[in-house]
């Protein structure tokens, strides 16, 4: 058994998603004389670079890491995946947008089927994957002499500790190519906590009626709770909110303790991204609307009294 395990930082830091792409790797893995080998993208390179690469050869039962300086377009990292693919029995990545653009290409190469968006590894060639946007959940057996995975982080408790013995780093160059090149990266910035690892999430819809309202109604809730601001595409398309803040499907998948979901009607596009959250709260004055059918506690009521009752209780 041999795992290859697709990393990419930010900022010289693992990305969050990090840990728990590796507690899927471990199941994976197995005994503890199965090593799991990292091949990290770091778009800075430079010192960054060598933090983030430093902090992936600490982590428990990690055997070696390929630390690649740059930014992972697909054009150049598929193929440089699929070169290593054949060496391991396994190949995971965490269901992030480059996961999502890179492990397919490569698995295309290496002519095996992608297993996308696995929840629940049962053993080393059974995965469980949400089908019908999340309504149901499929049990697939791979049989490919290389499984290649994305595996969504939000489903896996992260792998907790550190190695006392680092593993050794090894620098690799991805192949030149003419189809695309790297131009910039714009990173939003925000206090709030990231989207995808918040404790606490509370979402607002097009019930909100404008950015103001979104804006206005939401953020002293969110500070008062340290929670992070998602949005339904419905809102994001109606120009309420970012398209980086939207949860669904399509958009980020969060599964924080508490969910606050504020004048959505609860789409199964939406429901898809949010309902593994712990206890969900939905505010709404449908009493019809399909997100009480998954809300653990239920507000049918004006979204306007509401949150201002709700910002000075808290």
């Amino acid at each position: 058994m041999s795992v290859l395990l697709m990393l990419e930082s930010e900022a010289g830091k693992l990305r969050k998603s990090a840990r728990a792409a590796l507690a899927a790797a471990r199941r994976l893995a197995g005994k503890a004389e199965h090593k799991i080998d990292v091949l990290l993208f770091s778009g800075s390179g430079g010192h960054d670079g060598q933090q983030a690469a430093e902090e992936a050869s600490r982590l428990p039962g990690v055997g070696k890491v390929l630390h690649a300086p740059t930014h992972p377009l697909a054009e150049q990292a598929a193929p440089f995946l699929a070169q290593h693919a054949r060496n391991y029995t396994h190949v995971v990545a965490p269901a992030s947008a480059t996961g999502k653009d890179v492990l397919p290409r490569a698995a295309g190469l290496v002519d095996v089927q992608p297993i996308t968006d696995v929840v629940e590894v049962i053993d080393e060639a059974t995965f469980v994957r949400p089908i019908y946007a999340g309504n149901a959940l499929a049990t697939v057996r791979s049989s490919d002499p290389v499984k290649m995975l994305t595996v969504r982080p939000s489903s896996f408790e992260a792998a907790e500790g550190e190695s006392e013995t680092p593993a050794p780093v090894e620098t690799v160059q991805l192949p030149e190519t003419s189809q695309a090149r790297f131009i910039k990266r714009d990173l939003a910035s925000s206090e709030r906590p990231d989207l995808e690892s918040a404790r606490v999430v509370i979402s607002g819809g097009k019930g909100l009626k404008d950015t103001d309202h979104f804006h206005k109604l939401l953020e002293p809730v969110a500070d008062k709770l340290g929670a992070a601001i998602g949005a339904s595409r419905a809102a994001v398309d109606a120009g309420f909110a970012p398209n980086e803040m939207q949860v669904g499907q399509t958009g980020k998948i969060v599964a924080p303790e508490l969910y606050v979901a504020v004048g959505l009607s609860g789409a199964i596009q939406h429901l898809a991204g949010m309902k593994d959250s712990r206890v969900i709260v939905a505010i709404n004055l449908d009493p019809e609307a399909p997100i009480f059918r998954v809300a653990d506690y239920g507000i049918v009521g004006d979204l306007f009294e509401i949150l201002p009752q709700l910002q000075e209780k808290l």
